[in-house]
């Protein structure tokens, strides 16, 4: 009887041992298998906002409440338009400054293209709960876009792609059409009015006439 007693205590000892052995290797399995879903998680929402980056070079970074305060004290009081005139923001991200200029000009349509998805998500998800009438976003890259009817353009874009907008807004847009640009300045072309905005980096905002550009 104490030999059976022996072996049987022998045996559930090692089952526990073995049971012991793998709890541990599938808790270690499943910290591990967590660890790389969020990362893969984390690189698709990366590669979700920066990749179209590449294609236009608006990145979705948002403008700063004092750049903001700068560019709305940069705009007139008033535009001078017809029903069909639309503001248009080239990359508007995740709509900060576009709701602030739809909410300065009431009675004009603003349209935000943003190429990038989980920025332009947010942006229509936002505008769901606070309804802005004259504010659209889209989905679409602005440089396939007819900006024409545009009155206002404004852009936060790298110094490259702005050379190819440049071209885009001077063959599009009509004559006194105003065009402010964010922190970059267009190659080529005379601003009529700029401002500094109270930031740590002193960022430059630049507004900009069709027809009123050259050097």
């Amino acid at each position: 009887m104490l030999i059976i007693w022996r072996i049987c205590n022998t045996a559930i000892a090692q089952s526990c041992e073995k049971n012991v052995l793998f709890n541990f290797d599938l808790n270690w399995i499943n910290a591990v298998t967590m660890e790389l879903l969020t990362l893969g998680l984390a690189l698709f929402v990366i590669a979700l906002i920066f990749i179209p980056t590449l294609r236009t070079g608006a990145s979705p970074v948002p403008t700063s409440r004092r750049m903001q305060k700068a560019l709305l004290a940069l705009l007139p009081e008033h535009l001078t338009c017809d029903p069909q005139s639309v503001i248009y923001e080239l990359g508007s991200g995740w709509g900060g400054l576009a709701f602030a200029v739809a909410k300065k000009y009431p009675e004009t349509t603003v349209v935000g293209y943003e190429i990038s998805l989980l920025p332009w998500l947010y942006a229509r998800l936002r505008k769901s709960f606070q309804p802005q009438n004259n504010l659209h976003f889209t989905l679409s890259n602005f440089l396939n876009r007819d900006l024409s009817n545009g009155v206002l353009v404004l852009c936060y874009l790298l110094p490259k792609p702005m050379d190819q907008l440049r071209i885009k807004l001077e063959e599009e847009l009509a004559l006194g059409a105003l065009v402010v640009s964010n922190t970059f300045a267009f190659r080529g072309w005379r601003p009529v009015d700029e401002k500094t905005a109270d930031d740590m980096y002193a960022s430059h905002v630049f507004l900009y006439e069709v027809g009123n550009t050259n050097r």
